[in-house]
């Protein structure tokens, strides 16, 4: 054992902590229990890469840490929110109407749009673009779970997964948009973890935490949109961070997968990646596999032809996304991407303006606009 050489990794290991967000002293304490677990495993196994080692094992003792805070600091609030002695409030019977509007009278998806629309409070455009189908189909597809449900007992609740699909759908509503509905996804999923044992509940609830915690950093201070690549990481929160692999890494675990848990790890390798560089796109493409796997969805595959230009470089990336229908949403956005990272700016720039004109949102269609007026610009100099 060389511990000449654990001394000497002490302060650049140390440093890199705290460039990732921890305070110095849970770093320091952190770095601490990397040298003594070092000191125990590298006589039998020593590693080829000493600092790595160091600095995985350190920054895995860090989020320990920080997680258990976490659940100390959130069991001491609820001691400090007890209500004094008084009149008993109403029951939040939120979760309740969500299980009884996914009745098994109802198909799953005519299911997820009533609940959606009845007790969500999504419009009918709204749930018809989460949904990739027309909105005239969709208003048909809430009439007909209407009229079917217009003279059955509300008294058999329905399944956790279509509930678990009305509240994915309703935490990216409000991610996109209204903060407040992302948060009472966040706090009906909570509610749900805590009645049921099931890693699928507790894969989209890592999932939105994950999410949640880089909503400070979506948008400048002018509300424009702000790319992952380019978003402030210290704005992140890492508590929500730490508290969402903490939950992810519990319920993979149990060997139970689901969709919701793999989407939750490639949310957690970006969180967890210090710079955008640093992101492991090799292993976030193995993900998208897994989950293609479960779920042979096309916004899936779109969102892994991302992850293969990535990993492989653009020309894979179009590879990849040649495969696809041009006419699923944000299809030409990637597109545009690819193709600059590929060193084609003037089909990027007219594929940025195509894909603003498409756009769901005001905040999409000004960073597309933008993007393609850079490139436009940048071809005229």
């Amino acid at each position: 054992m060389d511990e000449a050489l654990l001394r000497s990794l002490t302060p650049t290991v140390l440093t890199v902590l705290v460039r990732r967000g921890a305070d110095f002293a849970a770093a320091e304490d952190a770095v601490q229990d990397a040298l003594i677990e070092a000191l125990r495993v590298w006589p039998a196994d020593p590693p080829r890469d000493a600092k790595g080692w160091l600095v995985t094992v350190a920054w895995r003792k860090f989020l320990d840490q920080a997680r258990s805070d976490s659940a100390r600091r959130r069991r001491e609030d609820l001691v400090e929110e007890e209500p004094t002695p008084g009149p008993t409030p109403d029951a939040d019977d939120t979760l309740q109407l969500y299980f009884l509007c996914a009745h098994p009278s109802l198909t799953p998806s005519s299911a997820v749009a009533l609940t959606l629309r009845a007790v969500g409070g999504l419009t009918t455009r709204q749930i018809a673009e989460a949904s990739l189908v027309p909105e005239a189909t969709m208003a048909q597809r809430i009439s007909r779970a209407k009229r079917t449900v217009s003279g059955v007992r509300f008294d058999q609740p329905g399944d956790v997964a279509t509930v678990l699909r009305v509240l994915y759908l309703v935490f990216n509503e409000g991610y996109s948009g209204d903060v407040d509905l992302a948060a009472e996804a966040i706090r009906l999923t909570w509610q749900l973890a805590g009645t049921i044992d099931h890693p699928e509940v507790a894969g989209l609830l890592a999932l939105m935490l994950l999410h949640h915690a880089r909503r400070a950093g979506r948008t400048a201070p002018d509300g424009s949109l702000v790319p992952l690549a380019e978003q402030d990481r210290s704005r992140w929160d890492t508590a929500s961070i730490a508290e969402g692999i903490g939950i992810l890494q519990a319920a993979l675990a149990r060997d139970r997968l689901g969709e919701f848990q793999a989407q939750a790890a490639i949310a957690a390798l970006h969180a967890d990646a210090f710079s955008a560089e640093e992101t492991d796109w090799v292993q976030i493409v193995e993900w998208y596999d897994e989950l293609l796997r479960l779920t042979d969805n096309p916004v899936v595959r779109l969102n892994r032809a991302v992850a293969v230009g990535e990993a492989d470089g653009p020309r894979a990336g179009l590879a990849a996304l040649a495969a696809l229908d041009d006419s699923l949403p944000r299809h030409t956005a990637v597109a545009a991407y690819l193709h600059e990272r590929d060193g084609d700016p003037e089909t990027a720039a007219r594929l940025y303006a195509e894909a603003a004109r498409k756009a769901p949102n005001l905040a999409e269609r000004d960073y597309l606009t933008r993007q393609a007026a850079r490139l436009n610009a940048g071809r005229r100099r």
